[in-house]
């Protein structure tokens, strides 16, 4: 084979490698666009900044925090974003969240929520 062509060839293998890299990389969003595009962000990896607002720790073996960031309505509720994970912040705190968005999640005992970001990651 020629060098051109192994070349060629390296290059588009390497793309492939480096795309399916960032196809695993979270997607930055802000509170108010996470209510907008719930059903496209399903399931995928989130990335929040804001203020944490509120905390309930050690709850069903995780830790629930709610963070805002500015954006959306607090009279339709698309300003809080409810945070689980197994690391926790102190209220007042202003975090990076990286997580799964999860839409309809049941935890039973009471604890239902059309909207979440499961297993986050907190950065202080």
């Amino acid at each position: 084979m020629n060098r051109a062509l192994i070349n060629t060839i390296v290059g588009l293998f390497l793309s492939l490698f480096v795309f399916s890299l960032q196809a695993d990389e979270a997607i930055s969003t802000s509170v108010e666009n996470l209510y907008k595009e719930k059903t496209a962000l399903n399931g995928k990896l989130v990335k929040l900044q804001g203020k944490v607002v509120k905390v309930n720790n050690e709850i069903l073996k995780r830790n629930f925090l709610h963070l805002q960031d500015g954006t959306g309505s607090a009279a339709d509720g698309t300003d809080d974003i409810t945070i689980t994970s197994q690391e926790t912040a102190n209220v007042g705190d202003q975090v990076t969240v990286t997580g799964t968005l999860a839409l309809d999640h049941d935890f039973g005992a009471g604890y239902k929520y059309p909207m979440l970001v499961e297993k986050a990651a907190i950065t202080h």
